[in-house]
């Protein structure tokens, strides 16, 4: 099943390049199956375009077959029976055919070019700026290897860095756009539910489509407990080219799975000094799997001592809590036991987690639409030794704060969270002597009348469901 969901900003991007009068070159880059090629594809649908999917093959191999494509794309029998012909030689024909528009040209897995020939980006270089540059054309260069992506195409040591027109990293899709792929599921709980394992992967997402009548947990069993299903090893295909030490990464990313995300914490589930886990910290940022997160109302984020380390892919956090520490059990038969331990423990921290970030977009959705009298400019969670509140939203220019909590509950919650949370805002150092404190509420299963009431009586609480 192929859905296009969302994406529209990035196809916004992409006319825009393709609609300028000069030639243009996009590097386009994301994560394994984030969706980078159907992009592409609804981008391609209605223009000329030659599309070529690179491999792990020699260069040689690569660039035949690269050429046979160009010469069907192009219906030139002398570009097919030149089987010498140089990248130069193919890249010059195909920018000066004449097509009747623009000449859209992708290649896709990049990376892999440049993996078996180091000096290929150099090679594309000198095409850019000797043949392409000043031709109707649009280059587009895609990859799925982050790191090698950016090394090739976008750092400073790359022959092509500063020629791009735009840089595309394309992300996850976000919640709001979750419902878009199912037609049956009607309820909030049931798409957080299936959002928290699958984060906005499509791919993932489409295999629980398949069957969306389904129960979450047999859902679970089907397509990530089963070791015959991709999902099963997705982790060590996903991080297995991107890294070495592919065994200390898990390590790390099982310790901050299971609660540990202070780095004096991680360092210590892993009985190692905090010092040896700085690179491996910042691969995994720059991979944009894990993120660093402090107190909203730190004024400097980078040298703040609050700093915990959350695990941003749904899915893998969801996929080293459960499936990881589990492999023995899974390994021997036992997936029965495994799928009990996630019955009892899912909601109970890691979709609790992942709402608390639904809510969060939510938010800046709120912002947008005029819910208060004001805009907010910034907006995270807040921490202290003795305090959490899961949602803090702050209005420099008008003194604002926003404070909110966020509940995955089964039953309507009602005024002792709000008393509660009122409690918590003196806690808050940010801006205490001049400001005005607002209060949002939001709750997966509703509130109480009684909640309900004081709510409607008082201006500065709002709730959301």
């Amino acid at each position: 099943m192929e859905k296009f969901v969302d994406r529209t900003e990035d196809l916004q991007t992409l006319e825009t390049a393709y609609n300028m009068p000069k030639s243009s070159l996009i590097i386009l880059y994301g994560r394994r199956r984030v969706g980078k090629t159907s992009l592409i594809t609804e981008f391609i649908n209605d223009k000329k375009a030659l599309y070529y999917l690179a491999t792990e093959e020699s260069e040689t191999l690569n660039r035949n077959a690269f050429r046979e494509k160009a010469a069907d794309f192009l219906d030139h029998d002398l570009l097919r029976e030149a089987a010498s012909a140089s990248w130069e030689t193919i890249f010059k024909i195909l920018s000066n055919a004449d097509v009747g528009s623009k000449i859209i040209l992708v290649i896709d897995e990049f990376q892999y070019l440049g993996k078996v020939n180091p000096a290929f980006p150099s090679v594309m270089q000198r095409i850019w700026d000797e043949i392409l540059k000043e031709k109707n054309v649009m280059l587009i260069l895609a990859g799925s290897l982050i790191s090698m992506m950016v090394s090739q195409t976008l750092s400073y040591g790359s022959p092509l860095y500063g020629r791009r027109t735009f840089q595309i990293l394309l992300k996850q899709v976000q919640f709001r756009y979750y419902r878009e792929f199912y037609d049956s599921l009607t309820t909030r709980r049931e798409l957080i539910e299936r959002y928290a394992v699958t984060g906005g992967v499509p791919k993932y997402i489409e295999s629980f489509v398949e069957n969306p009548c389904q129960d979450i947990y047999d859902s679970i069993e089907q397509h990530i407990l089963n070791p015959s299903s991709y999902l099963y090893t997705e982790p060590y295909f996903l991080l297995q080219q991107e890294v070495t030490e592919i065994g200390s990464y898990f390590s790390l990313l099982r310790a901050i799975a299971a609660g540990n995300s202070k780095l004096s914490a991680i360092a210590s589930a892993l009985s190692v000094k905090a010092t040896g886990l700085t690179k491996y910290l910042k691969t995994l940022m720059d991979l944009d799997i894990l993120e660093r997160e402090v107190p909203v109302t730190e004024d400097n984020p980078e040298k703040s001592k609050k700093g915990l380390y959350r695990i941003k892919d749904n899915y893998l956090r969801f996929w080293f809590a459960f499936v990881y520490p589990n492999m023995s059990l899974l390994e021997s038969g036992n997936r029965a036991i495994v799928l009990e331990k996630i019955r009892h423990g899912l909601h109970r921290g890691h979709t609790s987690f992942v709402y608390e970030n639904v809510c969060q977009e939510k938010m800046w959705d709120l912002n947008t639409a005029g819910a208060w009298d004001f805009h907010f400019s910034k907006l995270g969670r807040y921490w202290d030794n003795s305090t959490e509140i899961d949602i803090t939203a702050l209005d420099p220019d008008g003194h604002n704060l926003i404070l909110g909590e966020c509940k995955f509950w089964n039953e309507p919650i009602g005024p002792g969270i709000l008393r509660a949370l009122e409690k918590k805002a003196p806690s808050v150092s940010w801006n205490r002597d001049d400001r005005k404190v607002h209060y949002i509420l939001f709750s997966i299963s509703g509130f109480t009348d009684e909640l309900q009431a004081i709510a409607k009586e008082r201006e500065d609480v709002l709730l959301c469901e």
